[in-house]
């Protein structure tokens, strides 16, 4: 895959925010084997109830809500990171056939599988003797 098969899109503050909280952009890794395209957001704090991943067009955008972070009955003595929402935006091209993306969530990270279009795949051509 090109680099232009997906994109990150910059303008994430674009989008109109309901919760009054920070919200930062994750940290993705991306992989790739010859059937599909991993992607690995680190987005610690969420879980299955609190992503949300949406495919619009070309468009696929996934937010992460992560609740006050807050230890019952302990006050905040220190703080390495600060905690508040996810969210990240890439541009997919037609070679990724979106029925069969796959979404899990595990430990603050989020995979999707993103199975490449049969078309894209590499074939092996077989040879006849003539």
């Amino acid at each position: 895959m090109l680099e232009k098969d997906i994109q990150k899109t910059e303008n994430v503050s674009a989008t109109e925010r309901i919760r009054n909280v920070k919200t930062f952009v994750p940290r993705v890794d991306i992989y790739e084997n010859k059937d599909s395209l991993f992607l690995l957001a680190d987005m610690p704090g969420v879980d299955e109830n609190t992503v949300d991943i949406e495919l619009e067009k070309n468009v696929l955008t996934i937010t992460g809500r992560v609740e006050n972070g807050h230890v019952k009955d302990a006050a905040m003595m220190y703080s390495e990171y600060e905690i508040g929402d996810y969210e990240r935006v890439f541009t997919l091209s037609d070679r990724i056939d979106r029925d069969k993306i796959v979404a899990t969530v595990k430990n603050g990270v989020l995979r999707l599988e993103l199975p490449k279009a049969e078309e894209v795949k590499p074939k092996k051509i077989a040879i006849k003797a003539a």
